[in-house]
């Protein structure tokens, strides 16, 4: 496979590689719409739950975050580009920001879990940041990802240990999603999507400690730009084998917390939060993992080759994301094949397999005779309109 040399074959890998593993995850969840099948043997429900247990704790929180990550990096590549030719990019990232919301309602209609939407809202916050020295950006990156509103809700729960803990806002409209997903309706589906569903998203999100986490994440990947951590040297290689090493360490008494908190402390309103903070803590600590290691084993010569397939993907990860939005809605949803009444995590990940493989296929093809993905393009051109 030829790389580009105008663009990290590492970084566009390891897009790919979330991209896949995001593919895989939202299948088992029948893209968000959970179902378990009836009458399935009980060999089949017990492979299920390996299945499902096990791509869960692989990529659950995980994937998401190396895609904020290198969104991050992203946007200090094409601001640092900007610069270099005496230019300010923070108002075309205020307007490709818009278009990328654009995009992102455009997902949202065939798969409400989309991220596009929140990375773009939360994306703005980028703008201010981009001048402060490096220092700087560490410490409010480090501020965000300790979670500072769970623990202002530590202290109180603390405070007031007698309130009653009541369900996330949330869950009352996840619960309404069947009125719409199980319909054959493509129009219902969509308009459920637009409302319910990206009410339920957006709740989630803030409820699940995601939006500080990101904005955390967009502010480290733009250190990781501006120390050129990406980059392939002998100091680089140290730095992500000493992460890799801290990682490890630190996610084993982080994952033992996560499982073990609600046992330790009896009353809900206080473990809420702390389950919170873990669970956000123990997810960054393995994506830390999983990126050091990629980048690791991509600097050998014979995982270099295989992980490069990955390339492709990664350099489409906004048309292969909203593409698989819209096949899986198709393959699981009323209005089109209805699998999730038939599939467990088994035949979910089967698919799910096979699409990816397509998507890679394709992917190939594309980048063979094009410059940019067909959405990239579309981004792309308009995020430059107007300009010489």
């Amino acid at each position: 496979m030829t790389i580009n040399n105008s663009r990290l074959g590492v970084v566009d890998s390891l897009r790919g590689f979330a991209i896949v593993s995001i593919m895989l995850l939202h299948n088992l969840e029948h893209f968000d719409f959970y179902f378990t099948p009836s009458n399935l043997p009980a060999w089949m429900i017990k492979l299920d739950t390996g299945i499902w247990e096990s791509l869960f704790f692989l990529f659950s929180g995980k994937s998401y975050a190396i895609f904020a990550l290198l969104f991050g990096l992203t946007f200090f590549i094409q601001s640092n580009n900007q610069e270099k030719k005496g230019k300010d990019f923070r108002g075309r990232f205020a307007w490709r920001m818009v278009l990328l919301l654009l995009f992102g309602l455009i997902n949202s209609a065939f798969y409400q879990g989309d991220i596009l939407t929140i990375y773009a809202i939360i994306g703005f916050f980028l703008i201010p940041v981009l001048k402060l020295n490096n220092k700087l950006v560490f410490w409010t990156a480090l501020i965000l990802m300790l979670q500072p509103f769970e623990w202002f809700n530590l202290i109180f729960s603390i405070q007031h240990p007698e309130y009653r803990v009541t369900d996330p806002r949330s869950w009352f409209y996840f619960g309404k999603m069947g009125e719409y997903i199980t319909g054959d309706s493509l129009a219902r589906t969509i308009a459920g999507n637009l409302t319910n569903g990206k009410t339920a998203v957006l709740l989630w999100t803030w409820e699940n400690g995601r939006v500080f986490q990101t904005l955390s994440l967009f502010m480290f990947g733009m250190l990781a730009g501006r120390k050129a951590l990406f980059s392939k040297s002998e100091s680089n290689s140290r730095f992500w084998r000493k992460a890799l090493i801290i990682a490890s360490v630190l996610f084993i008494p982080l994952f033992i917390a996560k499982s073990g908190i609600q046992g330790w402390i009896s009353n809900e309103i206080i473990t809420q939060p702390i389950l919170t903070m873990v669970t956000s803590w123990s997810n960054m600590a393995f994506m830390t993992l999983l990126v050091s290691g990629f980048i690791l084993l991509y600097q050998t010569s014979v995982f270099s080759r295989i992980l490069s397939v990955l390339e492709p993907i990664g350099q489409m990860s906004l048309s292969n994301y909203i593409l698989q939005s819209v096949m899986g809605s198709f393959i699981y949803y009323g209005f089109g094949l209805g699998l999730y009444q038939y599939t467990g995590a088994t035949y979910s990940l089967v698919i799910g397999i096979v699409l990816a493989v397509l998507q890679g296929y394709f992917s190939f093809w594309w980048m063979k005779h094009h410059k940019h993905g067909p959405l990239e393009a579309i981004w792309h051109n308009a995020t430059w309109i107007g300009s010489r």
